[in-house]
């Protein structure tokens, strides 16, 4: 073989090896330079969330004037200074402004291909408003009283709460995603129950959609953030219904699709007689270990397996981050952590409110999750 030939051969071959090499180091720079600064970011608001000697130091105000004075050090400050007067209600409005917030920081830092998840999030807050206020409509109970001021339509949500009539709600919806839904509960075509399922069917299936759109580490990390949530619901769903001796039928047609347990289990959940036998089923599922240890506490209050459960999904998050740690992972972790703290935090302004002792606080905020 001629000099020129072999000369061209390794040229060749040099060329395709540097595009290759070319090829995978753009693709690393394309999927981890865009979360080196927000999750550096992230991670230096990590540092500055409390721990459990700083909510047994918030139990121990006494009054809320004090428990604000032991917030001016943290980044409720802000918020927690042009609050009109010292009362739980307006303590809890401030934290809602400071968690939504959060989720307008995620959107404005993250890379434009996965913020928009944050919106999608956000409008779980919506969903929850909304169905809170047409079911305190109905069964004739001050629908202000469960307004959360979070989500990506406020006001939409407080004039709801104000309407005078089911009717007005259906004008204030018109235009919005929601409002056929409302429509068929307003013409009798579904029962409220139905109306609330069908609000959260469709909001985990644009979770899905969006998830399942995604590439990589992104799609991995999304699309089982959002099924956990969706076997989340639709356990504490049969467990609730199997307390008050539901048929199978009822209750498949409250579940959402889109979660991790099979079908088979699904099925076998059921139609099992009873809500110890359908715990005796989710032994073999990989929710087994977070019933085993408070199982008893279960059968007697079915919340308790919510908090296990808001656990387990903070915890598998926190895991992806140390597998991905330039990943969705990191900010999904914190909005999950900084929820509970935001949860933590109305709950000692109200019991402090209520006058409960600090004892007494430390132990109902040391059992939230």
């Amino acid at each position: 073989m001629e000099v020129t030939a072999v000369t061209e051969i390794l040229d060749t071959t040099l060329a395709l090896v540097f595009a290759w090499v070319g090829y995978k180091t753009t693709r690393i720079l394309w999927k981890y330079t865009p979360y080196s600064y927000p999750n550096a970011r992230i991670r230096a608001m990590e540092a500055r969330l409390f721990n459990e000697q700083k909510f047994n130091e918030l139990a121990e105000s006494k009054t809320l004037n004090n428990f604000i004075i032991n917030l001016e050090d943290s980044d409720y400050k802000d918020y927690l200074a042009n609050i009109s007067s010292y009362d739980a209600e307006s303590i809890e409005k401030a934290l809602d402004t400071a968690l939504a917030d959060i989720y307008g920081l995620m959107f404005k830092i993250l890379p434009k291909r996965v913020n928009p998840f944050f919106k999608l999030l956000l409008q779980e807050w919506d969903v929850r408003n909304i169905s809170s206020i047409v079911k305190a409509k109905i069964s004739g109970e001050p629908a202000v009283n469960y307004v959360i001021e979070l989500g990506t339509m406020v006001p939409k949500i407080k004039a709801m709460a104000d309407a005078k009539s089911m009717e007005e709600i259906l004008v204030i919806l018109e235009g919005t995603e929601y409002e056929e839904i409302y429509q068929g509960l307003l013409l009798g075509e579904i029962s409220v129950d139905e109306f609330e399922t069908q609000l959260y069917r469709m909001h985990y299936l644009k979770l899905l959609e969006y998830a399942s759109s995604r590439k990589d580490e992104e799609k991995i990390i999304l699309e089982e953030f959002v099924k956990l949530k969706i076997d989340k619901l639709n356990i504490l769903t049969i467990l609730r219904a199997k307390a008050h001796n539901l048929k199978a039928d009822v209750i498949k047609s409250f579940l959402i699709p889109g979660g991790t347990i099979n079908k088979k289990t699904l099925e076998t959940l059921l139609n099992v007689d009873d809500l110890s036998m359908a715990l005796a089923e989710l032994d073999s599922t990989k929710y087994g270990n977070i019933i085993k240890n408070v199982r008893e506490e279960i059968e007697g209050d079915l919340s308790v397996l919510g908090r296990e459960f808001d656990r387990y999904i903070r915890e598998r998050l926190g895991e992806l981050t140390r597998f991905y740690p330039l990943s969705v992972a990191v900010p999904l972790n914190f909005i999950l952590q900084k929820e509970t703290e935001i949860k933590k935090l109305k709950a000692i302004a109200k019991l402090i409110e209520d006058g409960i002792f600090p004892e007494k606080i430390k132990d109902i905020v040391g059992e939230l999750t």
